[in-house]
């Protein structure tokens, strides 16, 4: 027997988180996949389906975010629904919690304090989740975050209570200075071994120091660098396709011959 099947629409929010929980409901006692699901098995597939969320956004697929927005939207309902088998937690509990988080943390909205601009709500936001326990500013940093994206967040934690350089100009003689000492590396080691573990720990700091000025200069490293990869796949692949259309591999053509072909993509 076919499961009751809920309205195919509402017209509402509620009406349709509530067709989603009667959905996953369904799904969670009766398909063979979806029962056998636990919160690990579940893990690297919400990981996946938040990347694919930030490619949309990345390309301005609106379409595309929606698709991907309801993915992920599923998988929070799904933790839940195992937090409820759990006796842990239930999908109501979740959304309370946050719900009291966001009030107890904008007191500039649900309280008396008054703030002047977005740099105070930050720094208000950290003060209060130390009140609340956490015993560094850093703690709420994922350790499992790529490393560019962890370098931006640290900083943006730092700055939230005041640990941070006052003018962009002194960033950007930091990059120098960093950029210089990852070059130095390299000029000492004339004629000797490198020592890649040293010129490694200078590279970090040098893409620690840009990280820190592009954030001074509102420039969100992540997004910077995957539209550089997305520009560079896009020309590659350009150049591949007129690679093959002249009947020639490109292990064969000199670099000069595949320059011709770059510069064309890179004119389109």
């Amino acid at each position: 027997m076919p499961a009751n099947i809920p309205p195919i629409s509402s017209p509402t929010p509620d009406g349709a988180f509530l067709r989603l929980l009667n959905v996953l409901d369904t799904l969670r006692t009766q398909c063979p996949w979806d029962k056998k699901q636990t919160m690990e098995t579940l893990r690297h597939l919400t990981i996946e389906e938040t990347y694919e969320l930030s490619d949309a956004i990345l390309d301005g697929d609106m379409q595309e975010i929606k698709k991907e927005l309801g993915d992920v939207m599923m998988h929070l309902v799904f933790y839940a629904r195992i937090g409820d088998e759990q006796n842990q937690f239930n999908i109501t509990d979740v959304l309370n919690g946050v719900c009291d988080k966001l009030i107890s943390r904008h007191p500039h909205i649900y309280g008396d304090i008054e703030v002047e601009n977005e740099e105070q709500v930050k720094q208000n936001w950290e003060k209060l989740k130390l009140k609340e326990g956490n015993k560094s500013v850093l703690a709420g940093v994922p350790t499992s975050l790529p490393a560019l994206v962890k370098a931006g967040r640290i900083q943006e934690k730092a700055r939230g209570v005041g640990f941070d350089w006052e003018e962009k100009q002194q960033v950007w003689e930091k990059v120098e200075e960093e950029l210089q000492e990852f070059k130095n590396e390299f000029n000492i080691a004339e004629g000797k071994e490198i020592d890649i573990e040293k010129a490694e720990g200078e590279f970090g700091d040098l893409l620690f120091s840009l990280v820190n000025y592009a954030r001074f200069i509102d420039i969100n490293p992540e997004n910077a660098l995957e539209k550089t990869n997305k520009k560079f796949i896009k020309r590659f692949q350009y150049l591949e396709e007129k690679a093959k259309a002249s009947g020639k591999a490109l292990q064969d053509m000199t670099l000069a011959e595949m320059d011709v072909y770059w510069n064309e993509a890179k004119k389109l």
